[in-house]
């Protein structure tokens, strides 16, 4: 079979040269259009369930919300882990699958699973929805909006009417978070003296509220000859207009809303805030879709903000288009891989001509290299692997080895040539090009695929060890057989066309003869001393293994990101406003450190509750200005010095990809988590707390915390039956008062254009 490959490429050797200019084309077609990223998807399939349970304690949440939801998922087919959180109001369970199931069936095994589950869930607890489907890197870009002029509320306002939808509209984002801003609602704030006056009840409130305002459909007039669409129009558009909402009549007159509470549009409660350069403001986390490209999604991001832009300017609102970008980190990774890719192939062509001394042999032989190459990228693209640091560097180290079978090749049937050209009756050249490759085709396929061999390994790692290795050992694979391809069939039909026109020198290089002088010396004394050198490399195999338990090891790199995530807890029970007054010392202090180009804050958690925290939790986006990575690693060293510095905080800082493959191994923005299990919340949160003391004091910990929320402080309210019956109430009227007195209760909408 390579006998009739090779004779087939030299015998139709215009087509073959052909074919592998169009391959050449299309592979650098296939490299434009295939997607960039920092590392291939590295988490398993998973789905997250997020339940709100507006008012409910942690201890509720966990037994009347999370349990039962796990109780439901527990037995989807191919799940291998389940972790929950559960906090005041809210419920998230996150289950992941095996490796091998596709990430949309997991999706769509949890969805069929939900849909009985609502409900069995207590009343007012809003049905499980599933988070929507994020890459493994999650956050493609984050913007702010800040106002000297405009109220937070009309920030958030055109964060939520007017970025928001739009920004979702763009090919690849799957979801906008947003942090901060005042929330606008129209609200009944009930004076309870003047219900006590009027002999109303909260209950009466809540009734004529949840029918003061509304959208129906009216259905049609039908005449004889005509059909009339009857359009209803009752919707109240303004505080006022609701004050005078007429709940009871008292004494002939009528009681309206605006006599028994304060109503007025106003910010709803908040449970997170955001901060920029220690200015209130409005942050925004695009997420992207699952195998979507962050490069091209934040370049669609900045195309529509240059839209937005004069419609923005108008309201005086400021957009911070680059608090954080990952696609700079990932295009100025790739710019490197592709400039040492570049540099390799220029030395490897340097040292063929050097060595061969042939302008057309090197060149033969070059070809090799972006050949190998651009098939290897044909068949990513192909196969929806995208190009990033892992396959990059897959083809970085195959860079060698693609050139190896062209040179073998080209240097046997180079040295037939020349030898036939001694002979008195020289063979036809098509048929000593033939016999020269296929003499050593050989030794060629052989090595190929022992070299091969030895990357499978890789393509076996498991979690998410192969998830980030395998896509290096995929391209590493197919850039080698690609070379051995192009050894088979390009590499004789360039042979015979540039070679056979010209006479040969009748003798080697005497550059290359002179090695080969030295050389067969060398051997000649290796194999006086075979013994020797055996026993040489034995030693040497020996003192190898023996310092590996002294050398440090890591899952990866350490990455110079060019930004830091910068994590701020302060004591259980801390107020929102107190989080944010402690966040802009921190701004400040983290601002003036050399280097440092932005600091954002969110602290809380967003009103979509993705991602939830407490309103004590903080973080820090500290994006630098150009440098290089030891400048960096200084940079972080005085920011971790720096927060070191505000008593009582519990700070860790870390590069966003880090955090992503931390999180993903573990769970949690850490690299080592120690699970403590029991029925005792005291008790748990007693002993996590000892364990964290006691791993602070480990050398080389930083930011040792506790994940779990811990014991705030709490106001219970229980019912004492005999006196909830002796005055003729039930339960849950008095538990219901109590939710719409502090909770707050949605009672209507209200629709203003869009």
């Amino acid at each position: 079979m390579l006998t009739s490959i090779v004779r087939f490429s030299i015998r139709f050797r215009g087509v073959v040269i052909s074919l592998a200019c169009l391959l050449a084309g299309y592979g650098i077609y296939a490299l434009t259009q295939s997607r960039l990223d920092v590392f291939p998807e590295f988490a398993p399939p998973s789905a997250v369930i997020q339940t709100e349970a507006p008012g409910l304690s942690t201890e509720q949440v966990e037994m009347l919300v999370t349990q039962p939801i796990e109780n439901a998922m527990g037995g989807t087919l191919g799940l291998e882990t389940m972790k929950s959180r559960s906090f005041q109001g809210l419920s998230l369970v996150t289950m992941t699958f095996d490796g091998k199931t596709d990430v949309y069936r997991a999706q769509q095994l949890a969805a069929q699973r939900l849909g009985p589950l609502a409900a069995d869930l207590p009343h007012g607890v809003k049905p499980p929805a599933l988070l929507p489907l994020t890459s493994s890197t999650s956050v493609a870009m984050v913007i702010g909006l800040t106002s000297t002029v405009g109220s937070q509320m009309a920030l958030r306002n055109a964060a939520d009417w007017v970025l928001r939808p739009h920004l979702l509209g763009l090919p690849g984002v799957a979801d906008v978070v947003t942090f901060g801003g005042d929330v606008q609602q129209f609200q009944i704030q009930v004076n309870p003296q003047k219900l006590v006056r009027y002999g109303l009840s909260l209950q009466d409130v809540l009734n004529t509220a949840q029918r003061s305002t509304g959208v129906r459909g009216a259905g049609f007039l039908e005449t004889t000859n005509q059909r009339i669409v009857i359009n209803t129009e009752g919707q109240i558009t303004t505080a006022e207009q609701l004050a005078h909402v007429v709940i009871t009549t008292s004494n002939g007159a009528g009681v309206h809303l605006g006599d028994v509470a304060t109503v007025r549009i106003a910010a709803a409660p908040a449970v997170g805030a955001a901060a920029i350069g220690g200015e209130p403001g409005v942050l925004m986390l695009i997420e992207s879709q699952y195998g979507a490209d962050t490069v091209s999604i934040s370049a669609s991001v900045e195309q529509a903000l240059k839209g937005l832009q004069p419609a923005l300017t108008v309201d005086h609102i400021v957009v911070h288009p680059d608090i954080f970008r990952p696609a700079n980190f990932i295009t100025a990774a790739i710019s490197h891989l592709r400039t040492a890719l570049l540099l390799g192939g220029v030395l490897v062509i340097a040292v063929l001509f050097l060595f061969l001394l042939n302008v057309r042999t090197a060149f033969i032989s070059a070809t090799a290299i972006p050949l190998s190459l651009l098939t290897a990228v044909i068949l990513l693209h192909y196969f929806g692997v995208s190009l990033n640091t892992m396959t990059l560097g897959g083809l970085a180290i195959a860079l060698g080895e693609v050139v190896d079978d062209a040179i073998v090749d080209v240097e046997n049937i180079l040295r037939r040539l020349r030898e036939n050209q001694t002979l008195a009756q020289p063979l036809p050249l098509a048929r000593l090009v033939l016999n020269a490759s296929i003499e050593v085709r050989g030794a060629v396929v052989y090595a190929t695929f022992i070299v091969a061999l030895v990357f499978l390994p890789v393509l076996t790692l498991s979690g998410v060890a192969g998830k980030l290795f395998a896509p290096m050992g995929i391209a590493y694979i197919l850039a080698v057989l690609a070379s051995l391809g192009v050894a088979l069939t390009l590499t004789p039909a360039l042979a015979f066309v540039l070679l056979t026109q010209t006479s040969l020198e009748s003798d080697e290089p005497r550059r290359v003869k002179q090695m080969k002088v030295r050389y067969s010396r060398l051997l000649s004394g290796v194999e006086h001393r075979s013994g020797l050198i055996v026993a040489g490399v034995a030693l040497l195999c020996v003192v190898a293994i023996a310092t590996l338990p002294f050398l440090g090891g890591s899952f990866i790199p350490e990455l110079k990101e060019g930004h830091f995530l910068v994590h701020m807890a302060i004591a259980p029970g801390t107020s929102l406003p107190e989080s944010m007054r402690i966040g802009r010392a921190v701004t400040a202090a983290l601002s003036h450190i050399q280097g440092v180009r932005l600091v954002a804050q969110r602290a809380g958690r967003a009103t979509e509750v993705v991602d939830p925290t407490g309103v004590n939790f903080s973080e820090f986006e500290v994006d630098l200005k150009p440098m290089s990575g030891k400048e960096q690693t200084r940079t972080l060293a005085k920011i971790n010095q720096t927060m070191d510095g505000f008593p009582g905080l519990i700070t860790s800082a870390n590069t966003f990809l880090a955090e992503r493959i931390d999180e993903t191994i573990s769970g949690y923005t850490a690299p080592v988590i120690v699970n403590v299990f029991g029925n005792d919340l005291d008790v748990l949160d007693s002993k996590a707390q000892q364990i964290a003391q006691l791993l602070n004091r480990i050398p080389g910990a930083v930011g040792v915390s506790v994940q779990s929320p811990p014991g705030t402080p709490q106001l219970v309210v229980r019912l004492r039956q005999d006196q909830v019956t002796r005055y003729g109430f039930t339960p849950v009227d008095v538990l219901e008062t109590v939710q719409a007195a502090f909770e707050g209760v949605e009672v209507a909408q209200v629709y203003e254009g869009s």
